[in-house]
């Protein structure tokens, strides 16, 4: 019963009360259950009112638990949600950095493999170290002997730094602390420096016997095909003649060229053309 309907049933009772107020004259029976059929329902109706209310109440009551515990539960999903997302998005950065690690295992063993090959070539190597150092020993020995023997029967020029470089080869060859490399680079450096006299000029000083007396003269090597010589006043001129051995003078013709020569060879003058006499066969 609605509180509308309850409350029309209060009116009837108020309507009826005037009614049943002549009745205990004449029937007072009838008027007594009339009354007390009236106040049965009046309580009725108020009490199913009253259940009612009770029964919206437990309701509302009921839905807005429900609402509050989906509103928990909705916020549970969120926070389960984000953090499935940011488990996914690590999972995919991991899997990026596996893929770039696999492909740098890959060069790696290629490198390694590579690294392995030339470890086995230089095992290789260094077991023929010692046969080569053997062989290397007697072979700079012979370098050095012919070298000298090279030296000997040249155009004497510059002979005391020329001698005294091949002593210092025959120094070095018997010390111990000097590497088989280094030594062996001297050696050619050595011979690197003879190649070069044959293809450069040279003006230098020294001492050397002319009529009986040592004079110091101006010496002019041009290559190996001439070694000239002037005094220093001039007067005396000299060349080397390789079939007897010794020194040959000129004659005064030959001065101005030589002076240039010399001069050119210090660098005073601009390379040009010298007519100078060149060692006989």
């Amino acid at each position: 019963m609605t509180p509308n309907g309850n409350i029309s049933l209060l009116n009837l009772a108020h309507k009826l009360n005037p009614m049943l107020k002549g009745l205990p004259m004449k029937y007072p029976a009838l008027a007594s259950v009339i009354q007390a059929s009236l106040l049965i329902s009046v309580t009725t109706y108020s009490a199913m009112s009253f259940a009612q209310d009770s029964q919206l109440k437990e309701v509302v009551s009921a839905g807005q638990q429900i609402n509050q515990s989906a509103s928990r539960s909705q916020q549970k999903v969120d926070q389960l949600t984000e953090h499935t997302q940011t488990k996914i998005q690590a999972f995919k950065t991991v899997n990026k950095e596996l893929d770039g690690l696999q492909v740098y295992n890959k060069q790696m063993q290629v490198q390694v493999q590579h690294q392995l090959s030339q470890l086995d070539e230089l095992a290789v190597s260094m077991e023929q170290v010692s046969i080569i150092e053997r062989q290397i020993s007697p072979l700079m020995a012979r370098m050095i002997s012919t070298l000298e023997t090279f030296v000997e029967l040249d155009v004497p020029f510059l002979e005391q730094e020329r001698t005294k470089r091949i002593n210092d080869l025959k120094s070095m060859i018997t010390r111990a602390d000097i590497a088989v490399s280094e030594k062996f680079r001297r050696v050619l450096e050595a011979y690197q420096v003879e190649v070069d006299y044959g293809r450069t000029i040279e003006a230098y000083t020294g001492l050397l016997a002319v009529n009986g007396s040592e004079r110091d003269v101006d010496f002019l090597r041009i290559g190996r095909v001439s070694l000239v010589y002037k005094t220093r006043d001039g007067n005396t001129l000299g060349v080397w003649q390789k079939s007897s051995k010794s020194w040959q003078a000129l004659d005064g013709d030959y001065r101005l060229a030589i002076n240039k020569g010399l001069r050119i060879a210090r660098k005073q003058l601009a390379p040009d053309l010298m007519i100078v006499p060149i060692n006989a066969r």
